[in-house]
């Protein structure tokens, strides 16, 4: 198996594709903030996600890592809302899409790492 295999893999690489783009389209002034933070963050719950399925022998490793993938993933739902409120994202439908699968991953990782938490026995 691999980690291109995980649930909470494929949705944060979605998610990471659409909110590239998105932020691609932002004003001018925020290509060098929030732009690139929200991409940062977001590219950082993925490569936990993966770091942490490489470490998935030593579980607490793997639960170290997940963790970082879940406070990453806070602080790109933190972003997102913080363009949204100061009207430099006002596409509605694409914040609606955005902010629902990164709810949706965020349940999802939430469910995996108690998952790993109660059941992880080493590499399979």
């Amino acid at each position: 198996m691999s980690y291109k295999n995980l649930e909470v893999w494929k949705l944060s690489r979605e998610v990471v594709i659409e909110i590239h783009l998105m932020s691609l389209a932002l004003p001018k002034f925020e290509q060098f903030e929030e732009a690139q933070q929200i991409r940062r963050s977001v590219k950082s719950v993925k490569s936990n996600i993966v770091e942490g399925y490489g470490r998935r022998k030593y579980k607490q490793d793997f639960i170290r890592f997940l963790v970082i993938a879940i406070a990453s993933l806070d602080e790109t739902i933190d972003h997102l809302e913080t363009l949204a409120e100061t009207k430099s994202f006002n596409d509605k439908a694409v914040f609606e899409n955005l902010n629902t699968k990164l709810i949706l991953l965020s349940k999802k990782l939430i469910s995996f790492l108690k998952a790993v938490e109660e059941k992880h026995n080493g590499p399979s």
